[in-house]
């Protein structure tokens, strides 16, 4: 379903698959707990296990900052492999939200759309956490808001979340129909949105990972509607410049 992007005024974005390679900032340290050599299969079911674990502590927590939601995800991973931990180790993978890498595309697309949109952050971290990726990897990006989970006191994919980002964009003179979602993650952020009575989203569909859900399945099931897939941010960017041209 297509979505008129001149007649949109706001785009919020999902930060940790999106803008922000997250699979390049855990894989190492996640490695470390293998007993095995990487390959393929190890990386997926490390990134399987990952995602599945912090779906289940977002949900029984929702007010656990995240740093602790990643070192409980790492000790259940190492419990998985059989292996232990040091708690140095736990605390690193804890904390270290603030290092992993902006893709290479990132910025600069942003920029590119800053010209264009209100640009609003909607992320499952804490405040710190996000700050410390806004002066590392995003420290060029502008942002007119910064949604975070422990500012909300949900994650994603809580409706509270969503509500929250339009009652903030209301005060930017932007109505829940001119907003438009820009994330990864279809089970959480375009399953949500729909059922939401968003305008369909825009999918950034990053390295072809299928952590955040299958698209033929979830449209089969009438679970998202995506008025756009691009492959990286730029190539939206892209499709921005041309509408406005």
């Amino acid at each position: 379903m297509a979505t008129d992007l001149k007649e949109t005024k706001g785009l919020f974005f999902d930060v940790y698959a999106t803008l922000i390679d997250w699979e390049a900032g855990i894989l190492p340290q996640l490695l470390e707990l293998a007993p095995s050599p990487e390959t393929p299969e190890l990386k997926k079911q490390l990134f399987h296990a990952y995602h599945e674990y912090q779906k289940e502590i977002w949900a029984s927590e929702p007010t656990l900052k995240y740093p602790l939601v990643l070192e409980r995800v790492y000790a259940r991973v190492a419990q998985d492999l059989g292996v232990s931990f040091s708690p140095d180790a736990q605390r690193a993978f804890g904390h270290s939200i603030g290092e992993w890498p902006a893709f290479p595309d990132t910025v600069k697309a942003l920029e590119r759309l800053a010209k264009h949109y209100k640009l609003f952050v909607l992320s499952n971290v804490d405040n710190e956490s996000f700050e410390r990726t806004r002066r590392g990897p995003l420290q060029n990006a502008h942002w007119d808001g910064i949604y975070t989970a422990e500012t909300i006191g949900s994650y994603k994919p809580d409706p509270r979340n969503y509500e929250y980002v339009v009652e903030k964009a209301a005060k930017f003179g932007i109505e829940k129909s001119e907003l438009l979602i820009v994330a990864q993650s279809l089970e959480f952020d375009h399953v949500m949105t729909k059922k939401l009575n968003f305008k369909p989203g825009v999918w950034i569909a990053r390295g072809g990972s299928t952590m955040g859900g299958h698209r033929e399945e979830l449209e089969q099931e009438g679970l998202i509607d995506i008025a756009g897939a691009y492959d990286k941010l730029s190539d939206f960017a892209d499709a921005v410049e041309k509408a406005f041209s």
